[in-house]
C-alpha cells in the first residue's frame, strides 16, 4: 500500500477566536505549533515525511522515521507538526533555531543532530487508515478516528489537544506562547480535508513596535528597496538587527531608495558605506549586503513574536514615526511572554 501525500490544508488569518456558532456545524479549537508542517506516509514497511512545499523531510529526521516503524500501530497518512523542544525539564519550549538546524546536506550532521536535538511529531489530523481514504470525510470523524489510532503512543509521537470552549482556546492563545507556540487554529467540525484550500482559521497575536531602518538591500532586479533593515536599541545603547521588512510595491520601491539617500553613510570619498548580515545555510549564494543608514528614522511595524532577539516572522510595515526619538527605540517596549513548559501542553 502507498499513500500518495497531498497538498496539505491551509488556514486563513482571522483577528479574533470565532464563536463556534459563526461556521455551520460549529468549531474544534487546537494549539498551533511553530514548527514544520509534516505529512507522514506510513505504509507498514516504509515511512515517507513530506512538507507543505513538496521538500521532502525523511532523510533529515531520521529519528522520527525509526519512532513511526516502531510506535504506528497501522498503515496510516497523518497530517501535523514536526517541532523540536529544548531545555530543562520543567521550562522546555519549542526551540525554532534548533529546528532550522535540523536541515542540512551532511548525513554525519542530521546524524548528530538526530541525537543532540531530537524532533517530535505532534498529529493534529488523519488522511487515510489502512486502505481508507478519510479526506472527504468531515473532521470530527478524521479526528475521532486519530485519536483511536494515537491513543498511549509515546514521546517522540503525540496527538495535539482539542477543544470546543473558545474561552479555553482565548486561554490557550494567551498562555502557550511561553512555550514557543504561536496562536491557535479553528477547524470546522463539518469539513471534510481541502488540499491547499484555506479553509481553516488561525489567530495569532498581534502587536507593533517603533523600530530605527538601519539599513536597506537592493531589490533582486537592481533597482530600487528589495527591503529595509530594522533595529533596536539594547540597554547597553547597541543598536541591534532585529529583520527586515520587505511588502513594498514597485512604485514604492523606486520612490524609498530617494527618501532615504540622505541618510546614506558615505566613505571619504562619497561612496556609499555597505555590510553585510550574518550569513546561514538559507542564504547561501544570496547577496546578503546592505546599504547603510544613519539611523534617524523611525517607522512602526506590525509583528507578533520575538524569538530571541530577533523577529520570528515576517513584519509588516505600519507607518513612519517622525514624532519618534530614535535611541528610544530599545527592546524594553517589546511585550515579555510569560514562560509555559511545552510538556504542559503536550499532556
Amino acid at each position: 500500500m502507498r499513500y500518495e501525500i497531498p497538498a496539505p490544508m491551509l488556514a486563513k488569518a482571522v483577528p479574533a477566536v470565532p464563536e463556534p456558532d459563526s461556521v455551520a456545524g460549529g468549531l474544534s479549537y487546537e494549539p498551533k505549533w511553530d514548527g514544520f508542517r509534516g505529512l507522514i506516509a506510513f505504509d507498514g514497511n516504509a515511512v515517507e515525511i513530506g512538507s507543505r512545499g513538496a521538500k521532502p523531510l525523511t532523510r533529515y529526521f531520521p529519528e522520527l522515521v525509526e519512532a513511526c516503524l516502531r510506535l504506528l500501530p497501522e498503515p496510516c497518512l497523518l497530517d501535523g507538526e514536526i517541532a523540536v523542544p529544548t531545555g530543562s525539564p520543567g521550562h522546555r519550549r519549542l526551540d525554532w533555531e534548533a529546528l532550522t538546524q535540523r536541515i542540512h546536506p551532511a548525513a554525519s550532521r542530521v546524524a548528530r543532530l538526530a541525537a543532540e536535538t531530537p524532533a517530535m511529531f505532534i498529529a493534529y489530523d488523519l488522511l487515510a487508515r489502512g486502505d481508507r481514504d478519510l479526506q472527504p470525510a468531515p473532521f470530527q470523524t478524521r479526528r475521532d478516528e486519530l485519536e483511536r489510532l494515537m491513543s498511549g503512543l509515546p514521546h517522540p509521537l503525540h496527538l495535539t489537544r482539542t477543544t470546543r470552549d473558545p474561552d479555553l482556546a482565548r486561554r490557550w492563545l494567551d498562555e502557550f506562547e511561553g512555550a514557543g507556540l504561536d496562536g491557535v487554529v479553528a477547524k470546522p467540525l463539518t469539513q471534510a480535508y481541502a488540499p491547499n484550500k484555506r479553509t481553516m482559521f488561525k489567530i495569532k497575536h498581534a502587536r507593533t513596535a517603533d523600530v530605527v531602518a538601519l539599513g536597506y538591500r537592493v531589490h533582486k532586479s537592481g533597482s530600487g528597496l528589495g527591503s529595509l533593515l530594522l533595529g533596536l536599541y539594547t540597554a547597553d545603547g547597541r543598536l541591534h538587527n532585529v529583520g527586515a521588512v520587505s511588502a513594498f510595491s514597485n512604485e514604492r520601491r523606486l520612490e524609498l531608495v530617494d527618501e532615504l539617500a540622505p541618510l546614506v553613510e558615505t566613505d571619504a570619498e562619497g561612496r556609499a558605506i555597505t555590510g553585510e548580515t550574518d550569513k546561514s545555510r538559507f542564504s547561501a549564494g544570496k547577496d546578503v549586503s546592505f546599504v547603510r543608514l544613519r539611523p534617524e528614522r523611525v517607522l512602526e511595524v506590525r509583528y507578533d513574536q520575538l524569538e530571541g532577539a530577533r523577529f520570528r516572522h515576517t513584519v509588516q510595515f505600519e507607518r513612519w514615526r517622525p514624532d519618534r526619538d530614535p535611541r528610544s527605540c530599545a527592546f524594553d517596549q517589546l511585550e515579555v511572554v510569560s514562560a509555559f513548559d511545552v510538556d504542559r501542553v503536550l499532556a
